[in-house]
């Protein structure tokens, strides 16, 4: 079945699912037909999916990432290698990487995701957790619909959970909620930011197949923490961390999207 058709059998599906998506027309154009499947995606309740639906979407998902190209974490160069002479602690397992969070193959890819674990319903919403989402899968939903569903109460903020990754490199996902920020920052929110850090390595140091995390910036975009502020807690945390860990963890990546944050964290590498 060619990518056309079997984009069309899925939309068609999930738009029969949906009474606010029922009256679309599907569109001719295979770009246009990927944006709607990434928005009915979105907007999916985690309710049950026939598994021929789920071996469509995972067929065009894995064609979608083969495009976009997969990243290795042998291709990433170390703290040590892109800053010589820096003087930050576990520079040779510390690596600063500007790219897509979704293409990265390491062991864990934190998501920082909203109290509702679920991801993001807004169509298209420009959050990390919507991409996640996007492009781990309908399952992804499915696997922290379950989670939620046994915990019977909202995510607090500074605590971590673990899924798989689905249809991404990675192969696990670690949520953490990050505060939000209305005003000033307390010294409560920074905390929590730090605790955010600190359960997601716990976490994955509990799995014997986890040698590798990309963290994302936590907190710092929808949640408004600010983002020179954010990234000095991350590194310090994740140094503490690592000082009392027992070595298992290999390499932390501090993934980021936006150039003025890898200026931010080239910033506070070169200083040390």
């Amino acid at each position: 079945m060619r990518t056309d058709e079997m984009l069309n059998v899925l939309l068609s599906a999930l738009k029969a699912e949906s009474e606010a998506a029922a009256n679309i027309t599907l569109p001719e154009d295979t770009a246009r037909k990927w944006h709607l499947l990434r928005a009915l995606t979105n907007i999916r309740p985690p309710i049950p999916i026939r598994p021929e639906l789920l071996e469509l979407q995972d067929r065009l998902l894995s064609a979608q990432g083969a495009a976009k190209g997969v990243t290795h974490l042998e291709a990433l160069r170390s703290i040590q290698m892109e800053f010589p002479g820096t003087r930050m602690p576990f520079a040779e397992q510390l690596v600063l990487w500007r790219g897509d969070i979704n293409t990265l193959a390491v062991d864990a890819i934190v998501n920082a995701a909203n109290d509702r674990l679920l991801g993001c319903f807004i169509p298209h919403h420009r959050c990390i957790d919507n991409a996640i989402h996007s492009a781990a899968g309908i399952q992804l939903r499915l696997e922290c619909n379950e989670i939620m569903r046994a915990q019977g109460h909202a995510e607090p903020t500074g605590q971590a959970k673990i899924t798989r990754g689905y249809n991404l490199p990675a192969h696990h996902v670690l949520h953490t909620v990050g505060p939000i920020i209305t005003d000033q920052v307390t010294e409560e929110h920074k905390r929590l930011l730090v605790s955010c850090y600190t359960a997601c390595l716990n976490l994955a140091a509990q799995y014997s197949d986890i040698r590798s995390v990309a963290f994302c910036c936590i907190s710092t975009g929808e949640f408004r923490f600010p983002r020179s502020l954010a990234a000095a807690i991350a590194v310090r945390t994740v140094c503490d961390w690592m000082k009392g860990s027992d070595g298992r963890m290999e390499k932390i990546v501090f993934n980021v999207f936006a150039q003025e944050n890898h200026d931010i964290y080239a910033g506070l590498f070169r200083a040390n």
